[in-house]
């Protein structure tokens, strides 16, 4: 393994230049192996783990994600306000690669957001947006890293990790039935990740106007990466939400017809796309 990590650093640098010494010896990137390699068992458990499932029965989690939700709140909500809180002092970079070093890790622990897919057979939920951004981050991240871990990579991560804290949130509360009739913002976190995404091309495309000393090249793959994103999600949101709010319009003027009363706040049918296997209750009749 150390040897074929060697046979990479002479790409590496002619493509990407000297390496940021600050953060050799840091746990997980001093060579590329580990990242690569646990991408690979990533997406091989997402292509083998649906089939090992799929006689089997799904398990609830809904303990552990509890925890796990509630853990991932956490450590955004830190890594939001130290790196923000460092910006607005006199920056001290080391300290704010040490939280740098946290967000590159969190996209490793994140990978459990599939894996509890899988093994609550939430199948659906594994779509091409979902496994190519846990994925890609991961990678993109151990590079930032080890070359760029400063200046503009500052600005999508304290974004990122803001939106993190309102998507893990929700999660968690999702995961207690009795709060699932309360939960209304799913719809406004996919928002908040488009504009999160246009907000960072802004950014990026600043630096390349008005250059720094950070690569013009980082700034264009940010650029695209971003464009990427852009339109997976913006796929999502519209095969989520805008053929979700037609069906339910649909049903509404059926029932209306049928001269029955159906629930139209929103909510009795909302949560078909979270990951848990409860179905929705009748509105009862006073």
């Amino acid at each position: 393994m150390e040897n074929f990590d060697a046979s990479l650093s002479p790409y590496f640098k002619a493509l990407l230049g000297t390496r940021d010494t600050r953060v050799k010896g840091w746990f997980l990137l001093d060579n590329y192996i580990p990242t690569l390699v646990c991408s690979i068992i990533y997406l091989l458990i997402v292509w083998l783990g649906p089939k090992y499932m799929k006689n089997r029965q799904p398990f609830s989690c809904r303990g552990i994600l509890m925890v796990y939700n509630l853990g991932l709140t956490l450590l955004s909500l830190y890594m939001f306000f130290e790196v923000g809180q460092r910006l607005t002092q006199a920056p001290s970079h080391l300290k704010i690669i040490r939280v740098l070093w946290w967000y590159y890790f969190s996209k490793l622990i994140e990978f459990m957001d599939t894996f509890f897919f899988i093994l609550r057979k939430n199948n659906h939920q594994i779509t091409v947006l979902h496994v190519y951004h846990h994925a890609s981050m991961l990678n993109i991240w151990w590079f930032v890293m080890n070359w760029v871990p400063c200046g503009h990579s500052y600005f999508g991560a304290t974004l990122n990790s803001f939106i993190h804290v309102l998507m893990y949130s929700y999660y968690g509360l999702s995961s207690v039935p009795s709060m699932r009739p309360y939960l209304w913002w799913k719809k406004y976190i996919t928002q908040g990740q488009l504009l999160q995404f246009v907000l960072t091309i802004i950014q990026t495309t600043c630096g390349v106007i008005w250059p720094c000393t950070f690569p013009l090249g980082w700034l264009y793959f940010q650029i695209g990466y971003m464009i990427s994103l852009i339109a997976l999600f913006t796929n999502f949101y519209i095969q989520t939400y805008n053929r979700k709010g037609a069906s339910r319009r649909k049903d509404h003027l059926k029932d209306h017809q049928n001269g029955s009363v159906a629930a139209s706040n929103g909510h009795t049918n909302s949560f078909s796309f979270l990951e848990n296997n409860v179905k929705p209750r009748k509105p009862r009749k006073d």
